[in-house]
């Protein structure tokens, strides 16, 4: 049998630009790999993947993972990995996504419009004086940490903390990571306090799931006479928190420096801002946020993908972005069009575990990029492409930064 394929080997042009790797990968099927301590199948293909992603075969469940994947601390079955409803199967994933589903309505999000166009509005203007800004840390991070804030009842005194701790679970103030364990115990302290004081103050009362807070609903939330459990609600509410942040602030930084390097395309948008949404979908293929999905799956059977038998008690991973890249399905992946016909891309997973934040981050992104476009002229980056610094992360495709030039706005004046 083949030795492993140890990713960190490609470092650091791996985290640079993992395509060209993928492409290799795709070629050889689904791959045995080493990813960060962990030894896998890696499916690169989009076919396999959306096979892979609904075979009842491939369980999600960590307690079915060998011991040294469990051993491994990133995919180990800790309550925060294991209780939510990315690490379960059938049945148990039907109740608790209905449960969250109740408490995570359309309605909710659609609801939340108005509001996050004028959060948008006011960080944007915040810069626009300067004809300069780094949209990392000016838009993309503090934009879906302001709005998961606001949906999980966090006051506004403690928000500052609560974001620089996030700040620290993703690497951003060191760069390696070294703290996340530090981050994951004080976030999950944070909620379980945020959780009981919201438990308390709802205590006794008929509350509607679609009123107050997200996390209002979550505690209120029924299905067929249950409600999620202690656990679960803490897991759910970690997961929302560290998923709804990440992947949003990828999708707004990676998604304008795609646009700005293909100005015939960020033209075309701006002469026709109603193509604003088929354009997010292009954008989420051509650069996903997600480029390995954290959540590992495990055969409870021998399987069959790409022609590679992957035999059972093994651990499977789906590269999303080597998937949006496949050239059996996407014609010139390559190459960002945003008129592109295939639309079905797989920055949001695919099956039963397709991501519940997605109408969110499409709206964040949405209106992020109208208000970038239509409120900063000549919109153009400051370095070289080059010189722009991807954060290094197993499975995330992120920027550290993204500065950009404009021709400076005064702000508004109030009438």
């Amino acid at each position: 049998m083949a030795a492993h394929i140890d990713l960190s080997s490609w470092e650091p042009r791996y985290t640079e630009d993992p395509y060209p790797f993928f492409a290799r990968l795709r070629e050889q099927a689904p791959t045995q790999v080493v990813l960060d301590g962990l030894s896998a199948w890696l499916v690169t293909r989009y076919d396999d993947i959306r096979a892979g992603l609904s075979d009842p075969r491939l369980s999600s469940d960590p307690a079915l993972a060998d011991a040294a994947t469990r051993a491994v601390p990133w995919q180990g079955g800790s309550l925060i990995s294991a209780r939510h409803m990315g690490r379960m199967d059938l049945p148990a994933h039907t109740r608790l996504r209905g449960l969250v589903a109740r408490a995570f309505t359309p309605r909710r999000i659609e609801a939340l419009r108005p509001w996050i166009q004028q959060v948008t509005g006011d960080l944007i203007a915040a810069f626009q004086p300067r004809g300069r800004a780094d949209v990392v840390t000016e838009l993309a991070q503090p934009l879906p940490l302001t709005v998961i804030s606001e949906l999980f009842g966090v006051p506004p005194a403690e928000r500052q903390e609560f974001g620089a701790w996030t700040h620290v679970f993703f690497g951003f103030d060191e760069g390696d990571g070294s703290r996340n364990g530090e981050a994951r115990t004080w976030i999950t302290a944070y909620l379980t306090q945020l959780i009981e004081h919201r438990k308390r103050e709802l205590a006794g009362s008929l509350h509607d799931p679609e009123a107050g807070t997200l996390l209002d609903g979550l505690i209120a939330a029924r299905h067929e006479g249950e409600r999620i459990s202690d656990d679960e609600l803490l897991a759910m509410s970690f997961l929302l928190v560290v998923a709804g942040y990440d992947t949003t602030m990828n999708l707004i930084a990676s998604g304008l420096l795609n646009l700005l390097r293909n100005p015939d395309q960020c033209a075309a948008l701006r002469a026709d801002p109603a193509r604003i949404r088929p354009a997010i979908e292009e954008l989420l293929r051509h650069e996903s946020p997600v480029k390995i999905s954290p959540f590992a799956r495990f055969t409870t059977a021998e399987v069959t993908l790409g022609g590679a038998v992957i035999p059972a008690h093994q651990t499977v991973l789906f590269a999303l972005g080597a998937g949006n890249r496949d050239p059996a399905h996407f014609h010139d992946p390559d190459r960002l069009d945003l008129t592109r016909s295939e639309r079905a891309h797989l920055a949001f997973g695919h099956g039963i575990h397709f991501c519940l934040g997605a109408p969110l981050a499409r709206l964040e992104a949405e209106t992020a990029f109208a208000a970038l476009l239509a409120g900063c002229p000549d919109l153009a980056l400051a370095v070289e492409p080059g010189a722009l610094e991807w954060r290094h992360s197993r499975v995330m495709r992120g920027l550290r930064h993204l500065p950009v030039t404009f021709t400076p706005r005064a702000p508004a004046r109030s009438i």
